[in-house]
């Protein structure tokens, strides 16, 4: 089934409500120029059309096919590919400017129901192509240099060849498909529509946690005891929709035979099991060294006994609060760019030139930040929530990166472009670290010198510590759905059990904490998504390590890894590099940096 974009809230978005400059918006005419486009109506015809064709032609014979014949069905499924993601990225992409907006949201499901309706008859493809004889696929694809381009694909498909089901089956998971997907507008809407009042100032949710940072101790405590409550009277919703996507997913992984509730993510991710839980195990074994420390740290700054849950993310008292407009956030991240190697800061421009930022905050629009790469043959979109704090400029800096990523991909077609999440992370986290380090540069005083650091470790912590505990949090979730129902206390106490664990003794936490989970998109949209951002600050710790040592022809190096997309492993993109994520020490490697940031900062104390 064909996916929309979903709004991912990277670790380090904010937001809120406010003008910072002339902020860009989408111009979505470059996929169509709106519902009544005849180019829309073209394409829906055609795909209708092709799908159909394509399992007249197709369906049942995979076996008979030579090598030519193969490459040709393969080509002509990935431009089945492209036309569907194209409308539905248009279709999700207007959607979350205004989630609110009801002829949005049913023109999204409209067009969600007929790609579904269309692609049900493709369904034969996969099944038919695992079902091939290794050793006849590996004669097909030694005969043709074109279609052994695919292989990686048709090894990601192999892969889910022990948890496949009967056609029909299959088949009808495809069509139930949209109905899942009412579950996640449902909570999209949910949380769009949530109001809030903080000290009588009507806000969103991006505004609410937008607060969370200010430097106002009182308007921190007010925003969360209101989330607190909003969340608390919106729990019982909240709950039912995590229970049914738990419990939908159990069922189908157990009716495939999937060995974990995490199997189908490391699958996606092509990452071994043994590879997270080695990043996983040497995050959770940081967590002394890491964000305890560096919370007391803060307690102290903050001249605090205990820190409270909105103490976590307030700004240091030596911080200057200042707004960053629009045009310096742009040129601190296309200069951070372009110091790297000139030609990211191409790639980089036509973000900014041509539409394809939506950056201001509006009531409707969804929340966090993402990237999406819709189709090979357009352009990816950015959307932020951008509100001028220095942690904005770094998120508009991880979404380019994104971006940017995507771009060099393309080239790969639509088939094997797609980065796995793991891998996806890679620029977004890097483009972030040059930005820091270009603004650390210029620091001209010891005080903001450690505002900066205290920043990105801040920021390091809620990429690593956080979304593994986050990851925790789901693990512990998935198991306990297999036991029965949870109540919104069963799913809140699950929550708690990760939190003093990650966060550390400096931390003391409030009535009505307990129902945080609840906002955090990923867990319905895209369960155990969150480990990948945790894999990917580590793996770009230990790349940056590579380059600041000077390796030689590092630029070229990266920018072969980002053309890859999905075509390679990452054994075999980090190979280059003289890296391998296998190996446990890898990842110490890569949360020495954060200690190594924490180690200066506490040097700055003596």
């Amino acid at each position: 089934m064909f996916q929309l974009p979903f709004p991912v809230r990277d670790a380090n978005a904010a937001g809120g409500n406010s003008p910072f400059g002339d902020l860009p918006e989408w111009d979505l005419s470059d996929l169509y120029a709106g519902e009544d486009a005849p180019e829309l109506k073209r394409d829906l015809d055609w795909l209708e059309q092709a799908c159909a064709s394509f399992a007249a032609d197709y369906e049942g014979k995979l076996a008979d096919l030579d090598a030519a014949g193969l490459l040709d069905c393969v080509l002509r499924n990935e431009r089945i590919n492209m036309i569907a993601g194209r409308i539905m990225s248009f279709a999700g992409l207007r959607y979350y400017q205004l989630t609110t907006d009801a002829g949005r949201a049913k023109f999204m499901s409209d067009c969600q129901e007929k790609i579904t309706n269309f692609t049900t008859p493709l369904v034969f493809f996969t099944l038919e192509l695992n079902r091939l004889e290794d050793n006849h696929l590996d004669g097909l694809l030694a005969q043709n240099a074109d279609l052994a381009r695919y292989k990686p694909v048709f090894d990601r498909i192999r892969a889910m060849k022990p948890y496949q089901l009967s056609d029909e089956l299959e088949k009808f998971l495809h069509d139930l498909g949209v109905v899942g997907d009412a579950w996640e507008r449902m909570f999209d809407e949910t949380i769009a529509g949530l109001e809030f009042n903080v000290l009588g100032e009507p806000l969103n949710i991006e505004g609410t946690l937008n607060l969370l940072t200010d430097p106002d101790r009182e308007k921190r405590e007010a925003a969360s005891h209101e989330l607190a409550d909003v969340l608390g009277a919106n729990v019982k919703t909240f709950a039912r929709v995590h229970n049914t996507q738990t419990k939908e997913k159990e069922i189908i992984d157990r009716w495939r035979g999937m060995e974990t509730p995490q199997t189908g993510r490391h699958l996606s991710n092509q990452v071994e099991p043994e590879v997270v839980e080695a990043l996983r195990n040497a995050v959770v074994q940081a967590y002394p060294k890491l964000s305890h420390r560096y919370y007391e740290l803060k307690r102290k700054w903050l001249g605090l006994d205990v820190m409270q849950v909105w103490d976590r993310n307030a700004p240091l008292p030596m911080e200057d609060p200042r707004v960053v407009d629009w045009d310096t956030a742009q040129k601190t991240v296309m200069d951070a760019y372009t110091a790297f190697d000139p030609r990211m800061g191409e790639l980089a421009e036509p973000f900014f030139t041509k539409g394809w930022i939506d950056a201001a905050v509006k009531p409707g629009k969804a929340p966090g930040a993402f990237a999406h790469p819709t189709v090979t043959d357009v352009h990816p979109y950015v959307m932020l929530n951008y509100l001028g704090k220095p942690r904005d400029v770094m998120t508009l800096a991880h979404e380019l990166g994104h971006g940017v990523h995507q771009v060099l991909a393309a080239g790969q077609g639509e088939m094997l472009s797609s980065t796995p999440l793991t891998l996806a992370e890679t620029a977004s986290v890097f483009g972030e670290m040059l930005t820091f380090r270009k603004m650390l540069d210029g620091a001209k005083t010891k005080d903001e010198r450690r505002v900066l650091l205290a920043g990105k470790v801040e920021d390091m912590i809620n990429t690593v510590v956080r979304q593994i505990a986050f990851y925790d949090f789901e693990c512990k979730l998935h198991e306990a759905r297999r036991g029965g129902e949870l109540t919104p206390d069963d799913i809140n106490a699950l929550w708690m059990s990760v939190q003093a664990e990650s966060l550390g003794p400096a931390f003391e936490f409030m009535d009505g904490y307990e129902t945080f989970w609840s906002y955090i998109p990923h867990f319905v949209h895209s369960p155990f998504y969150v480990y990948a951002y945790a894999f990917g600050d580590g793996l770009v710790n230990a790349l940056y390590a590579v380059y600041a040592e000077g390796e030689a022809g590092f630029e070229e190096k990266y920018f072969d890894m980002l053309k890859a997309g999905g075509s390679k492993h990452h054994k075999e993109l980090l190979a280059p590099f003289g890296l391998d994520a296998s190996d446990p020490a890898f990842w110490d490697k890569g949360l020495s940096m954060i200690s190594g940031f924490i180690d200066e900062l506490e040097a700055m104390e003596e």
